[in-house]
């Protein structure tokens, strides 16, 4: 592996899971044999934040050890502070993850994990998102981000693109390879679900993600359901320019 220190290429980690969360600690262990790398993330679990900004109060970046903040804020806070050189600025490249879970299909529009690395590429940084499909072997998405690093000179993306990754949960040698896909969709999430509260107060917890409703050969869920690493290119339009024709036709008709 080249030694990317030699070429001062330097990497900003964020996440959703927290600066202490088993993922990012394992990308962070990975990464830094390589690559200089200085850790921004929330103070505690921010999973589901999506794109949310702390508007109503000042925030906060804590020094916690060498090159490593935790932030009272949002995945997207860390990552704003973090590129407008409150903490140095100075960043090739960010790299968001690795997530506890998967961030598949319709979940990029919740993942605080997605919208950190789409903060980025807002702010003009090349930018990963990187989720293992599970909870056990975060060593191996982090040797897939490492690999992907090493080439990555090689890849020209389009303005505002980011790429989202999904990593299957099993040991890096058992991945049968990478796959470029699009977006799955789920079902309909579940409905939420009553939780106790000791003042008889009604409270609920989310309903849990449901299984997929398109799961088809070009898609994430397919991907690493048989083995592969799923890479989706995503960007932050959401027009649908298919229904713009239509859409044009109904308003005229309406119009006086």
């Amino acid at each position: 592996m080249t030694d990317h220190k030699k070429n001062t290429m330097r990497l900003l980690l964020s996440n959703d899971d927290g600066l202490d969360a088993l993922g990012i600690q394992t990308l962070v262990q990975q990464l830094q044999q390589t690559f200089d790398c200085t850790l921004v993330a929330p103070d505690r679990d921010r999973s589901g934040a999506s794109n949310s900004l702390t508007l109503t109060r000042p925030l906060r970046p804590t020094l916690v050890r060498e090159q490593q903040y935790k932030v009272d804020g949002t995945p997207t806070d860390c990552v704003n502070l973090a590129l407008s050189e409150v903490i140095d600025g100075k960043f090739d490249a960010v790299i968001s993850g690795i997530n506890h879970g998967p961030n598949l299909g319709d979940d990029v529009l919740y993942s605080g994990t997605v919208a950190a690395a789409m903060e980025a590429r807002h702010l003009g940084r090349p930018a990963l998102a990187v989720s293992l499909v599970g909870k056990r072997h975060f060593e191996t998405a982090a040797q897939v981000i490492a690999q992907l690093l090493c080439d990555s000179h090689t890849l020209a993306l389009p303005p505002k693109v980011l790429l989202n990754i999904n990593v299957p949960d099993v040991p890096y040698g058992e991945l049968k390879g990478i796959k470029v896909t699009r977006l799955g969709y789920r079902h309909q999430a579940h409905p939420a679900i009553p939780a106790n509260h000791p003042k008889g107060i009604d409270c609920y917890w989310i309903g849990a993600l449901a299984e997929p409703n398109d799961a088809a050969e070009d898609t994430d869920f397919h991907a690493v359901a048989n083995g592969y690493v799923s890479i989706t290119p995503i960007h932050t339009d959401m027009t649908c320019h298919s229904a713009l024709h239509q859409l044009n036709q109904w308003v005229n008709d309406l119009a006086p």
